[in-house]
């Protein structure tokens, strides 16, 4: 499966100068919830991430929210397992709301939609752990973080991608005036 492509094909793959959730510029920008809009390629994907981690003892998939949900559940259900989001607490950390079910001890595999820098799954994790659960490993459609992103548990991408990104006060876009958006 050519994961480009489909960010391609589905009008995903977003050109110009965006400030990503790191603080970071970039010419290039993945719209995940584009891509994962279409039930057919969401499967697929899920599909896909699944069999890099069928190898492991998995009892729920976990992912951040918004853009880790439908993953989440995609995933979930093609390796047969519990599907479950943590969303933001409003003190910068996550939480797993009460009626979805972590029993202590249970494994899990954390997944993200592109991973940058790490930290959005990284909360989706501590939310989970906090509740007695231990994360086996991160699984993520793009590794945008070029081999930084370090978890503690193999992390496995579908494919990596290296966009250029920078800092906000050396950005070439800003200096030619190019447009900022935020995404």
């Amino acid at each position: 499966m050519d994961i480009l492509e489909l960010y391609k094909k589905t009008g995903a793959l977003l050109e110009g100068h965006f400030l990503l959730r790191s603080g970071r510029h970039s010419p290039k920008f993945l719209q995940s919830t584009t891509l994962l809009q279409h039930p057919l390629y969401a499967e697929a994907v899920g599909q896909a991430i699944g069999e890099l981690f069928d190898d492991l003892e998995i009892q729920f998939v976990i992912g951040p929210a918004m853009g880790g949900v439908v993953l989440a559940f995609v995933t979930a259900k093609a390796l047969g397992v519990r599907a479950l989001f943590a969303e933001k607490d409003g003190q910068g950390g996550m939480w797993v709301r009460e009626g979805l079910t972590i029993h202590p001890g249970e494994c899990f595999l954390a997944v993200e939609d592109v991973v940058t820098t790490g930290g959005s799954v990284q909360k989706a994790i501590q939310a989970a752990e906090a509740r007695g659960a231990r994360c086996v490993a991160v699984g993520a459609i793009v590794d945008r973080s070029a081999g930084r992103s370090e978890f503690g548990v193999p992390f496995r991408a579908l494919t990596r991608l290296d966009f250029p990104t920078y800092a906000p006060d050396s950005c070439p876009l800003c200096q030619r005036g190019v447009p900022l958006q935020e995404v």
